[in-house]
């Protein structure tokens, strides 16, 4: 198995961002992002997923937190499709449901190489500490459109904003983590009837 190791920089007016990832990670990750809600979330990604994520951002925070945090999920899609490359001998598919005292969450992910998010967060409160939680939305809709996956998240209930919200995440890195590895049955070859994806 070649080396599933990417990086990224995303250079705009609006943002400067780099994203290191190693999908075969031990869940390693380091973060200076200015977004610090975001950061415990991403480390979430890493842990459960054992992905190593090394991601730095300076953005226009002093503006709001919107363009740095649907700038990362756009990068972070972008390192993951680079370093997965073709998926050959990938099991495809991942999911995983989470709960955290009250809340439960359940993500579904395909690497299907067509985009799609549909996401199903009840939001008990607006914000999170600083943090709105409607920015959420769009770290995993930039996530999806440049990792190529079709993305499923729904959080089946909760109270508490914070617990939703890390509910999904923790699920998130353990839905990556299933599809992402490599399953020796399929000997390398395309998980598809397509012959491609």
């Amino acid at each position: 198995m070649t080396d599933r190791t990417a990086a990224v920089n995303r250079d705009t007016l609006e943002t400067q961002i780099s994203v290191a990832v190693n999908l075969d990670g031990s869940g390693k990750a380091r973060f200076d992002t200015g977004v610090p809600f975001l950061e415990h979330m991403m480390d979430q990604i890493a842990r459960h997923g054992l992905i190593d994520l090394d991601v730095t951002c300076k953005g226009d925070n002093h503006i709001d937190d919107h363009h740095s945090v649907e700038d990362i999920g756009i990068t972070l899609g972008q390192a993951v499709a680079k370093a997965v490359g073709d998926k050959r001998g990938i099991r495809r598919y991942g999911h995983a449901y989470v709960p955290l005292d009250e809340a439960l969450s359940r993500v579904v992910i395909d690497f299907s190489g067509r985009p799609g998010l549909t996401m199903n967060i009840p939001f008990t409160q607006k914000r999170v500490g600083s943090f709105d939680t409607e920015l959420f939305y769009e770290f995993f809709q930039g996530f999806v459109n440049h990792a190529q996956v079709t993305l499923h998240i729904d959080c089946l209930r909760g109270e508490n904003s914070h617990h939703q919200i890390e509910t999904v995440y923790k699920a998130f890195g353990r839905a990556l983590r299933f599809a992402l590895e490599v399953d020796p049955r399929l000997g390398g070859a395309m998980p598809s009837t397509k012959g491609t994806l």
